[in-house]
């Protein structure tokens, strides 16, 4: 009796030193002293940077070992070129966040050029918020109410970066199925350019992210400077309650599904983090338990109240589904979406 008690206590030890060694136990020590690199696809000042940079000063003290955590900005193509380096470049180490536009998985679907990753592979973190997206535009361009956009006797100039960022996709669509007189200048770098360029009076606006409107052309909204004229989401939201949505000028099914497809359903995966595929499953497991602890977090919480960041999160598994939604559209509506979303050469 005594032997085998004596084999079944060796057989427990040796069983804790094999498997252990693969637990999250184990990778808990492996980011003491470590740097974590988030890389945002957009310009610094925008949106995108501005949430990034509050997550990182907040998502290391739920990491075991406390990591740094550093952001760095990688704009261009509409954060393709950061979705492609994630990808294809950064280490699958656990020691690289990518922070790129959820929209870019469609134009994986249309088989865009440019975009070399495969969204399903991805190891999705979460969003920290589920974006409505607005049209904002000067005062000085003249169109300060929809009904005044529908009017406009020539097309109006709206900022966008490139196909697959949303502030070049909603003004397609939206001049696809409501007739809205728009013409798209792009190339911009991020929100930031746009903003900019429309204080210049090189354009009139743009339409992106209210989370990121309100917080980075604060001044011109409270000025009456920038007039909010239209939003498009699924339904009204208290902030904008008196502001027209574009889906009630929708006049088709079709119409409506388009909204959703292109717009709604990518919104709400805009804000994407994501860690290269290849990255050990327990450092994945790991980091996206701390991405969802920070959303929670009472410091980080009162921080983007202190600057009115909106905060409406989606875990990881969340996006997967969302992602995996995508891939699922029929034939027909992969490419209705994409004559609207994909240029014309």
């Amino acid at each position: 009796m005594k032997k085998m008690v004596f084999v079944a206590a060796s057989f427990l030890v040796w069983a804790c030193l094999v498997f252990g060694a693969s637990t999250p136990a184990h990778s808990q020590d492996f980011y003491k002293g470590k740097t974590i690199h988030i890389v945002v696809g957009f310009s610094a000042g925008g949106g995108f940077d501005t949430y990034s940079r509050a997550i990182a000063r907040h998502l290391g003290k739920q990491i075991p070992g406390n990591p740094t955590i550093i952001v760095e900005n990688m704009g261009g193509a509409g954060s393709l070129l950061a979705a492609n380096h994630l990808y294809g470049r950064a280490k699958p180490d656990g020691l690289t966040i990518g922070n790129f536009i959820g929209s870019l998985v469609l134009q994986q679907l249309f088989g865009s050029k440019g975009i070399e990753f495969d969204a399903r592979k991805f190891e999705w973190l979460g969003v920290p918020v589920q974006d409505m997206t607005a049209c904002a535009l000067t005062k000085a361009s003249g169109i300060t109410s929809l009904d005044k956009w529908f009017a406009a006797k020539e097309p109006v100039k709206i900022g966008g970066e490139a196909p697959g960022a949303n502030d070049s996709d909603v003004p397609r669509v939206l001049k696809a199925i409501l007739g809205l007189p728009i013409q798209l200048i792009e190339g911009y770098k991020g929100t930031s350019q746009i903003r900019l360029a429309a204080e210049a009076g090189e354009i009139a606006g743009g339409c992106w992210t209210w989370e990121s409107i309100k917080v980075t052309w604060r001044k011109g909204l409270e000025s009456g400077e920038v007039n909010v004229v239209l939003r498009v989401n699924p339904e009204r939201f208290s902030e904008l309650s008196n502001v027209p949505n574009a889906i009630e000028y929708a006049k088709s099914e079709e119409a409506r599904q388009l909204l959703k497809t292109a717009i709604h359903d990518s919104a709400a995966v805009t804000r994407v983090y994501a860690l290269p595929p290849g990255t050990p499953r327990d450092r994945a497991d790991l980091l996206r338990k701390a991405f969802a602890a920070t959303m929670k977090d009472p410091e980080f919480l009162a921080e983007m109240n202190k600057t009115n960041l909106g905060i409406n999160p989606l875990p990881g598994s969340a996006v997967e589904k969302i992602v995996a939604g995508f891939f699922k559209l029929q034939p027909a509506q992969v490419a209705r979406v994409k004559e609207v979303l994909t240029p014309a050469r």
